[in-house]
């Protein structure tokens, strides 16, 4: 596989957590604000971003493929779960 074919398909690959990682950090903004202090939107974005490769990336060792609706799945449920825990809501 060429360089750029193997970028292409790692940057694919990691759009999913990409995009529901900072979605769920800029959509928590809207929800109810914990009292104190708070990461930046980005911090949490990326904490979620990370938290979403995990995820994926146990989804192709389980599964042997990527593109799974359960890893998919597992991927909105995990970055909401890291959203709800950098955002501090659990202290409410």
């Amino acid at each position: 596989m060429a360089p750029l074919d193997f970028l292409d398909h790692l940057l694919n690959f990691i759009a999913p957590a990409f995009a529901v990682g900072f979605l769920c950090a800029l959509l928590g903004r809207f929800g109810l604000r914990p009292p104190g202090q708070r990461m930046a939107w980005w911090v949490q974005g990326t904490v979620n971003f990370g938290v979403g490769i995990a995820v994926l990336a146990a989804g192709l060792v389980v599964f042997g493929q990527d593109g799974r609706m359960a890893t998919y799945a597992a991927l909105v449920v995990a970055c909401a779960t890291s959203q709800w825990l950098v955002s501090g809501a659990w202290r409410r």
